[in-house]
């Protein structure tokens, strides 16, 4: 899943928000020196792509897609499915039932708090994420489609990535409606397996 998915499924504190994005970013991170929270959170994120990776509507979705695009095409459903979680945002409440304004507003802050301690790739990524609101710009599909654009700008071998963007047009519909046959999936899975909910 991709940043959004992450930090919908994170805790509310700053630790928790840090931790389910750090899965992204791990490459070079002193993990011993974080506390307990973040590495929960960290465990959450592993806990969300495996069960997204493995899921048989995750596999059937990237089959929409071209042949030569599929390698990315993971990519393209993370993103796109930030787009649809905004989208039907009062459809998948969270226990606080928060609006997605003040969900955005919330996370923002708490990846601030942290931002620090952060490996730098990882700042560099919530400085862009929270000063450019990407956030907002998922809400339109153009948005998402210059999220795309800018991915495929940032992989360093000649690929066809760019033109993934019409696979998505295309296949929208099909795409909305998996996604709303896994997210609830996913939804009851973190709710069951999540290391950071405490249980009676």
């Amino acid at each position: 899943m991709n940043y959004l998915a992450h930090l919908y499924f994170a805790q509310p504190n700053a630790d928790s928000h840090m931790g389910n994005l750090l899965g992204d970013f791990r490459k070079g991170a002193q993990l011993d020196s974080y506390s307990q929270r973040i590495k929960l959170g960290l465990q959450n994120h592993y806990l969300v792509d495996k069960f997204t990776d493995s899921h048989p509507l995750i596999k059937l979705a990237k089959q929409l897609f071209k042949k030569e695009h599929r390698r990315f095409s993971g990519i393209a459903i993370d993103v796109l499915f930030d787009h649809f979680l905004i989208a039907y945002w009062s459809a998948y409440p969270l226990k606080s039932d928060v609006t997605f304004n003040k969900f955005k507003t919330q996370s923002y802050h708490y990846l601030s708090v942290n931002k620090s301690i952060m490996p730098e790739r990882m700042q560099r990524v919530v400085t862009y994420m929270t000063t450019d609101d990407w956030f907002e710009q998922y809400r339109e599909l153009d948005g998402i489609a210059r999220a795309l654009t800018n991915i495929a700008q940032r992989v360093r071998f000649d690929n066809d990535f760019h033109h993934i963007v019409d696979d998505v047009y295309l296949h929208y519909q099909t795409l909305d409606q998996i996604f709303h046959q896994f997210f609830p999936d996913l939804m009851a899975h973190v709710e069951q397996l999540s290391p950071e909910i405490i249980r009676e």
